[in-house]
């Protein structure tokens, strides 16, 4: 990995079934200008210093501040095994990266939640293996076009075409590594400055929060969501359904994979949060939203995420992520 990310990889294995300091607003920064540079011809001679005030008014002091502070991604992690299980089967996998200069690029981030099925065994081994093979096609593809001379006339890849490649890449992997019974969903958002694409298999989710609206941006490829869709089903009905854990979609059941993939435009200071099934099958929409807006910050929403959802019983793996957009 390039020298200039700095990568976060968290992997936690999860079984299926279960601040940033924001610029000051203000007027612009003003710098004297720089004394001319001295030439010294007599090695034994020195130069005298400029004069230095001894301080500067607090307003230009928090004008600097506000230039100076980097305008990057806020993250928030948590994760749990449970109440119930012992060991687990979802993995969290997250990369970032920031390239700050006279040629700056924007803002990056790969954010995957991928939540095992099929055992013990199974499950650890297809989210791990999705998760990685995803991120290694992943990052080929797009870091290239993201470090290449700005100038320069390199090809630009379709980001929704990389992502779903990548996906495909993790399905064969999974199909051909774990043995029949064995699969994982698969939810993955690749943010390049306002921009996300999100790519997706299962019912692990990820949702949109901005200042007046909270917006589930995945699909469930689940039994209980289609029967939903068909109208033979409530939501009420749904949330107790006895097979509302069957998936008719997943990474690692056969050679071919139907990927969900949709760019969307992030607004400034909205947030993104991905989570598996045990997160939002155990906390309503309406209790997220509310710790999420009365949390200071995304470590600790989603912290009180996970523990809302052990508080209601915690029967299975709980992964939350969140990202902050400046």
């Amino acid at each position: 990995m390039p020298n200039v990310f700095d990568s976060l990889l968290g992997l936690f294995r999860k079984k299926k079934s279960a601040a940033e300091d924001k610029p000051a607003a203000g007027p612009a920064a003003t710098t004297a200008p720089l004394p001319p540079r001295a030439i010294v011809t007599d090695p034994n001679a020195t130069v005298p210093l400029p004069e230095i005030p001894n301080t500067l008014p607090m307003d230009t002091v928090k004008a600097q501040a506000a230039n100076l502070a980097p305008k990057r991604l806020v993250l928030g992690i948590a994760q749990h095994v449970g109440r119930v299980r012992t060991h687990n089967e979802d993995v969290l996998l997250f990369f970032t990266g920031e390239l700050a200069g006279l040629e700056s690029m924007p803002h990056f981030g790969l954010f995957v939640v991928a939540d095992g099925m099929g055992g013990h065994a199974l499950g650890e081994r297809a989210s791990s293996l999705a998760a990685r093979n995803l991120a290694r096609v992943a990052l080929e593809g797009v870091l290239p076009s993201l470090l290449a001379d700005p100038k320069g006339d390199a090809d630009r890849p379709s980001l929704s075409e990389v992502m779903e490649s990548a996906m495909n890449a993790a399905n064969k992997a999974v199909f051909s590594g774990v043995p029949e019974g064995g699969g994982t969903t698969l939810t993955c958002a690749l943010v390049i400055g306002e921009q996300v694409v999100m790519s997706h298999v299962g019912d692990s989710r990820a949702y949109i929060i901005s200042p007046d609206s909270f917006e589930q941006i995945t699909r469930d490829h689940s039994l209980v969501q289609r029967l939903q869709e068909l109208g033979q089903l409530s939501a009420a009905e749904a949330a107790v359904h006895p097979q509302r854990n069957v998936l008719y979609r997943a990474v690692g059941q056969g050679e071919g994979l139907e990927v969900d993939v949709e760019t969307r435009r992030l607004p400034s200071g909205s947030v993104l949060l991905l989570c598996s099934d045990g997160l939002w099958g155990l906390v309503p929409d309406e209790k997220m939203q509310t710790l999420i807006r009365q949390s200071p910050n995304p470590q600790a929403a989603c912290e009180a995420l996970v523990a809302a959802a052990n508080a209601a019983g915690g029967p299975d793996n709980i992964t939350a992520v969140m990202i902050q957009i400046p």
